[in-house]
């Protein structure tokens, strides 16, 4: 297995994904605090449509081309009903580094796709199959980046650019942007502030990616602190039909 064979077959495997079911154990860094979530999830592709419930009883509900584009979430806590909220908004962003739109494989696609807008591509191609591992039981590849280029470096937001566009250029998701800077996900930053961006995703990410799948079963990120994130997926199961009222509001198993 030479790493281009890897990656390639890795990013084959995730591009044509057409449903996938399974339990994310994910681990965020927060400020100087992780918080842990368990969720389990099912998706959709083509067009997009998710599910997910956390281990707290909150439900949210996305589909594409409904509800004016905004989220269905129950809370599971007072007032007990139903919410409408955009799931790139500061709401369902708080306290998570990623977007629901992301679940599953979005944040480890862009970053293996890069961005049409970072001429720069050091870090997409310093990944290097770095031999074999078990996850889970379950014989698997890894795929390492090492990047000690990792930095904050100085960027002049123009005008009615978002953090969203930001991450973008540089390939380093929106979390960062937002702590470090103080600004919001859903608004446009200020016309000429000066930002502290990361350069890269981090300064090592392993995935560790299925024999048999060749779909992530660990994805894991450090940066100049520590840890930044990892993602545990388990009990998968990819392209296996799911019937369309399991992507409904009105699904018997769910409290929408």
């Amino acid at each position: 297995m030479t790493t281009e064979q890897l990656v390639s077959r890795l990013r084959l495997a995730i591009d044509n994904l057409k449903t996938l079911r399974c339990t994310v154990h994910a681990q965020e860094r927060l400020g100087a605090k992780y918080t842990q979530a368990n969720s389990t999830m099912k998706l959709g592709y083509a067009p997009l449509r998710i599910f997910l419930r956390n281990k707290k009883g909150v439900e949210v509900l996305w589909v594409t081309g409904q509800n004016d584009g905004d989220a269905w979430v129950y809370p599971n806590s007072f007032p007990y009903v139903t919410l409408s909220l955009d799931p790139n908004g500061t709401l369902m962003r708080r306290g998570q580094h990623h977007s629901v739109l992301d679940a599953g494989y979005g944040m480890i696609a862009d970053i293996l796709r890069g961005s049409a807008q970072r001429p720069d591509r050091s870090y997409e191609r310093s990944f290097r199959y770095a031999g074999d591992t078990t996850v889970a039981g379950r014989p698997c590849y890894q795929l390492r980046s090492d990047f000690p280029k990792f930095r904050y470096v100085t960027y002049t937001a123009g005008k009615g650019e978002t953090v969203t566009q930001v991450a973008d250029k540089f390939g380093c998701g929106e979390y960062r942007i937002m702590e470090r800077n103080g600004v919001a996900v859903d608004a446009p930053i200020p016309t000429g502030k000066v930002l502290q961006v990361p350069n890269s995703y981090g300064t090592r990410t392993l995935i560790c990616v299925d024999k048999k799948l060749f779909l992530p079963l660990l994805i894991r990120t450090e940066d100049d602190k520590s840890l930044f994130e990892e993602f545990k997926f388990l009990d998968l199961v990819a392209n296996q039909p799911i019937p369309a009222q399991e992507f409904t509001k009105a699904f018997k198993d769910y409290n929408l």
